[in-house]
């Protein structure tokens, strides 16, 4: 028996190693080499020089790029966050009515999900086009005036917004998930107490739905502060750096100006500001997300 447990130990463990061996090569390892590196000047050619906190005070104290990169990033991520939160429950609200031909309608919402975000970024790329492209076609229709979008500094942030929209899909699934597991009973004693459908929404459904919206809430927090495909393949931080999102100005760093180190510390820099505001949104959910069981 006990030669038995020994020998299943033993390729448990077999099995378990590739796994545990990938994660520490290609995760652990390289997050600690890069807080390593972060602390010195490296160019890929040549000896790694310590420096201690000279790229962390660059940044905060010479870098005149930083301080725009902030807050062009701000502005995109506390735009374009809660709308995307909004428009993929206000989605999830309508694809949850019993209506014919509802799960085509839910297939066509959800198919810009799976499109290539770089096919889904060339088409946007066409649609923003100042002169041919089809939102100026439509608006001018209307008499609105020609839009310059991507290509104006004014414009290019909330195009950016506009076309994160697009791909909601997997927000909206969520959403439909847990709408879909609120109690029937809740709403027909809404009806019975006669309840308008905004209350019935804002005290029976709202309240039932926060622990997804809490989910959403943090994984678009994080991917939002993350955006780089869609900059860098429509405007590549232009015009005049107004659409240099954080993560496009980390590459420009470490692939193009090859600081590897200083490149390593704005990524550690980003880190700990995800890490801090997705602990503020855990800490503070206790006011105002509901747990049934509570």
């Amino acid at each position: 028996m006990y030669s038995q447990k020994k020998t299943e130990i033993f390729w448990a463990i077999v099995f378990i190693l590739p796994a545990v061996l990938g994660f520490l090569l290609w995760n652990i390892i390289p997050i600690i080499s890069s807080a390593v590196i972060s602390f010195t000047e490296y160019r890929l050619i040549g000896p790694s020089i310590w420096v201690g906190w000279d790229n962390y005070r660059f940044l905060f104290v010479e870098d005149f790029l930083f301080p725009k990169v902030i807050k062009v990033t701000l502005y995109y991520s506390l735009v374009s966050v809660p709308l995307k939160l909004m428009f993929a429950l206000f989605i999830a609200i309508l694809l949850n009515k019993k209506i014919k031909g509802l799960a085509i309608f839910r297939t066509i919402f959800y198919l810009p999900a799976i499109v290539p975000l770089i096919a889904a970024t060339i088409l946007w790329i066409w649609l923003f086009n100042p002169d041919f492209g089809l939102i100026n076609s439509f608006l001018q229709i209307f008499g609105i005036a020609k839009i310059q979008w991507i290509y104006g500094s004014k414009t290019v942030i909330p195009s950016l917004i506009l076309m994160s929209l697009w791909d909601v899909g997997p927000l909206m699934i969520i959403f439909l998930a847990g709408l879909q597991g609120v109690p029937r009973t809740l709403y027909e004693a809404a009806d019975i107490d006669g309840a308008s459908n905004f209350r019935k929404f804002y005290h029976v459904t709202l309240p039932m739905i926060t622990p997804t919206l809490l989910f959403n809430l943090v994984i678009t927090i994080i991917t939002t502060l993350q955006t780089f495909l869609q900059p860098y393949v429509m405007t590549e931080g232009g015009p005049n750096n107004e659409s240099l999102l954080y993560l496009l100005y980390l590459y420009r760093t470490a692939f193009k100006d090859y600081e590897m180190g200083l490149a390593s510390a704005q990524a550690w820099l980003i880190f700990i500001f995800i890490a801090l505001l997705s602990y503020i949104v855990f800490k503070t959910s206790k006011y105002w997300v509901y747990y049934e069981g509570k």
